[in-house]
């Protein structure tokens, strides 16, 4: 069913087809992170996964800490120079950017579940974390 009401984000038709596609078809490791922070189960933290941004599609965002999570593949050795701005333009709409490897979802899924709770609480608001 389409949106009969505006886009937020930047984002287009065209941008939320192919987040919904990817949602529909996780790597592995993607798919290993999803079970771990959906419904709140990380600290409360409300994630969404393949979440339009601008005319980016990030792998996982937490909207009230401002975080996005990207897990990379070995593609991303290849496109060091489009990873960097792309992290540059979601910084400047207020996002912190944590990259974690494949390697690490699968091998040390605690590992990268301490470092996104981490990285997450330097991003919370004051008053949230007084609650």
């Amino acid at each position: 069913m389409p949106k009969d009401y505006p886009r937020i984000r930047g984002t287009t038709r065209e941008i939320e087809i192919a987040a919904r596609q990817l949602r529909r078809n996780p790597t592995l490791a993607e798919a290993q992170l999803w079970s771990a922070l959906k419904r709140n189960q990380l600290g409360g933290l409300k994630f969404r996964r393949q979440h339009p941004i601008g005319r980016f599609i990030v792998d996982f965002c937490c909207p009230s800490c401002k975080l996005v999570v990207e897990v990379d593949g070995d593609i991303h050795q290849q496109q060091a120079g489009y990873d960097e701005a792309r992290t540059e333009q979601l910084q400047a709409f207020g996002y912190q950017v944590l990259r974690v490897t494949n390697e690490d979802v699968l091998n040390d899924l605690q590992a990268v579940l301490v470092r996104i709770a981490q990285a997450a609480e330097t991003q919370l608001p004051v008053e949230a974390m007084n609650d």
